[in-house]
């Protein structure tokens, strides 16, 4: 029989939760109510888990200290406590927008490449479903646009990886049609995975970066056509989503095009934009 004594989960105190939440809020931006203290809890603990503590205590003094190791806890904290939730095709009038009106807009006005922008890309469902989109565009419609690239950042090592690696399930793109699977998927060789890649040619357009909408200043190369930042700012708080915005329409050409989610709004934000359809927005174009 076995003499093992099972130890207990740690437990988070309010006040180490407030601790954590504030330090999410401040360098992320990411509101933490109370209500999110049992979530935060959880998934920590997998945390003291691999670290072999036993308290919060520990973990926080561990976190909040100085040192490379106590950074990149800090890179996993945030990858642990940060939501990912995405699909292929998600909100998909965005998508039929760009097909039926933003990019024979942007064709009307001579534009041969256009530069997109994927601002919380997660594992990398929307920067692929973009590249798709734009892919379909330049096959099947004569116009200007004959090449296209994609950004795609996120605060998130782990999702990153991911989204790199460009492998899903078969139940991820099950709502695609036939003709856009076999174009743009690749099937295991291992029937059992039930596993599809995306194509090099589709990859090969998406760039992948971390990113942290806080940072006072975000390290892009070039101004962007269209930026996708959609379910993120949920999360900020009014003034926090005003700044994100602001920092992100800086890299829209003038008469660029910025997508939000479909809970997101600009209302009484002062910003440069005019909206032109349900969540898209566009760039005032300079004199």
């Amino acid at each position: 029989m076995s003499t093992d004594i099972v130890k207990p989960l740690a437990e988070l105190t309010d006040e180490q939760f407030h601790k954590i939440a504030d330090f999410i809020q401040t360098n992320v931006g990411i509101k933490m109510p109370d209500q999110k203290k049992i979530m935060v809890q959880s998934r920590l603990q997998a945390r003291l888990k691999a670290l072999k503590m036993d308290t919060f205590d520990e973990y926080i003094q561990f976190a909040f200290s100085d040192g490379s190791s106590s950074d990149e806890e800090i890179a996993l904290m945030i990858d642990v406590i940060t939501t990912n939730l995405t699909s292929f095709f998600r909100e998909s009038q965005h998508f039929s927008a760009m097909n039926d009106r933003i990019l024979p807009e942007l064709a009307g006005r001579g534009f041969e490449k256009i530069e997109l922008w994927s601002a919380a890309c997660s594992s990398g469902q929307e920067p692929y479903t973009l590249s798709i989109v734009m892919s379909e565009f330049i096959r099947t419609h004569k116009s200007s646009i004959g090449d296209f690239s994609i950004l795609a950042t996120d605060i998130s090592s782990r999702v990153l990886e991911k989204a790199v690696t460009a492998v899903y399930s078969m139940e991820d793109i099950g709502d695609l049609t036939y003709d856009l699977k076999k174009r743009y998927f690749l099937r295991s060789k291992n029937a059992a995975e039930q596993k599809v890649r995306v194509k090099p040619e589709l990859r090969g357009k998406v760039k992948f970066e971390r990113l942290n909408f806080m940072d006072n200043s975000y390290p892009i190369d070039s101004k962007k056509h269209i930026i996708f930042c959609r379910n993120a700012l949920i999360y900020f708080d009014k003034p926090t989503q005003e700044s994100v915005i602001r920092k992100l329409v800086d890299w829209l050409v003038p008469g660029g095009y910025l997508f939000l989610g479909h809970s997101e709004t600009i209302f009484g934000m002062d910003l440069p934009l005019v909206t032109v359809g349900p969540t898209i927005f566009q760039k005032n174009s300079e004199e």
